[in-house]
């Protein structure tokens, strides 16, 4: 069965959250959502407003000190928000690529280093308490003399598991890093034996139908494609040809259905959840938004991505990616002022810059 592109693109936002507001805990829109980027410390939380019908900062806030949610190295090795539960079993599944990704980033600095030993010390120095990253690496530091001390504080967050406690996470907050044994801050091991399959299980049923491309791009593992293949999945294929994959009961979302404007915040995985991004954007908009290691707040229109938005000093920045119709200017301004009001801006206003360029249609 082929399925048009508008297809996939409603049937996605359905999944995540993003036709209705949801009328979910936070607790279980984080678990539906498998995990929240986190880089930018306030993305969860405007992401979390932007999918629910109601919730506030602190309802967050109480999950990180409640120990529900937990902040770490995931997806791709970077910083997500993930249930405690799911991150028992999502970060073995991860170890890998997060060790892939320390060695491509400090292999040449720390290739003297026996690894096994760094991670043992640094174990030693974390039981019981939580360091930063700069109070673990001045530790650490006078074993390896002749090794960059930066190297060696970036390296065990890819070699241990490690939780990043409140108050980092927390809304509007900065500060150094800290570092805590994940198993100390949740009572419980990880898992041993971690099952891939339960992670496509989980990704698709919030971003689906999609390739194993997708699935691979999403998660930063690789060859999967024998063990989608050999899961009981139903497939599709896309206008192109390309095979898609969906759980066997998962409905598929109508291509009538309306998308109301929605803001996303930086580094969104609905925006880097697929390989082919093409349900969502055009080619010169994903080299705007997706630039090196950054990805910038979009705003959908009609369930597409029709601009970039940026909060600074009290003004709310529009940069819509071509000239939209005044009923969506409207709907965008309306948005607009409720995520100033969830932000805690007061007397803030809204800014429009002209569309990019006409390239972007």
């Amino acid at each position: 069965m082929e399925l048009s592109t508008r297809t996939l693109n409603r049937t996605t936002l359905e999944r995540q959250l993003l036709l209705r507001r949801a009328d979910l805990s936070p607790m279980a829109a984080v678990e539906r959502l498998v995990a929240l980027q986190a880089q930018d410390t306030n993305a969860p939380y405007v992401g979390l407003w932007t999918r629910l019908s109601s919730f506030t900062q602190d309802e967050l806030i109480d999950l990180l000190y409640g120990k529900q949610v937990v902040r770490g190295g995931l997806l791709r090795g970077t910083q997500h928000l993930v249930g405690a539960e799911d991150y028992l079993w999502v970060r073995p599944l991860m170890q890998e690529r997060l060790g892939k990704g320390r060695q491509a980033a400090f292999g040449k600095e720390t290739r003297s280093v026996d690894l096994a030993e760094l991670a043992r010390a640094a174990r030693e120095h974390l039981r019981g308490r939580t360091l930063t990253r700069t109070q673990l690496r001045d530790l650490l530091a006078p074993q390896w003399p002749s090794v960059d001390p930066a190297a060696l504080g970036w390296s065990v967050q890819a070699l241990l598991a490690v939780i990043h406690t409140p108050p980092s996470g927390i809304w509007n907050r900065g500060g150094g890093t800290p570092f805590t044994l994940a198993e100390e801050w949740l009572g419980r091991s990880l898992s041993a034996s971690p099952s891939v399959e339960r992670l496509v299980v989980r990704y698709l049923a919030a971003f689906g139908p999609a390739s194993v491309m997708d699935i691979q791009a999403w998660s930063g593992l690789t060859r999967l494609r024998s063990v989608v293949e050999g899961m009981q999945l139903r497939h599709y294929h896309d206008i192109s040809g390309r095979v898609l994959y969906d759980l066997p009961d998962a409905p598929l979302a109508s291509a009538d259905a309306p998308a109301p404007v929605r803001f996303l915040p930086y580094f969104d995985n609905l925006i880097v959840a697929f390989h082919d991004r093409s349900r969502l954007m055009t080619t010169d908009q994903r080299k705007e938004i997706c630039v090196g290691s950054m990805v910038y707040p979009t705003f959908l229109v009609d369930g597409i991505v029709g601009g970039m938005w940026d909060l600074k000093e009290a003004t709310l920045t529009l940069r819509p990616f071509h000239p939209l119709p005044p009923a969506a200017m409207d709907e965008l301004a309306a948005e607009g002022e409720r995520l100033l009001a969830f932000a805690g801006v007061s007397g803030g206003n809204i800014a429009w810059q002209p569309h990019r360029s006409s390239s972007m249609t």
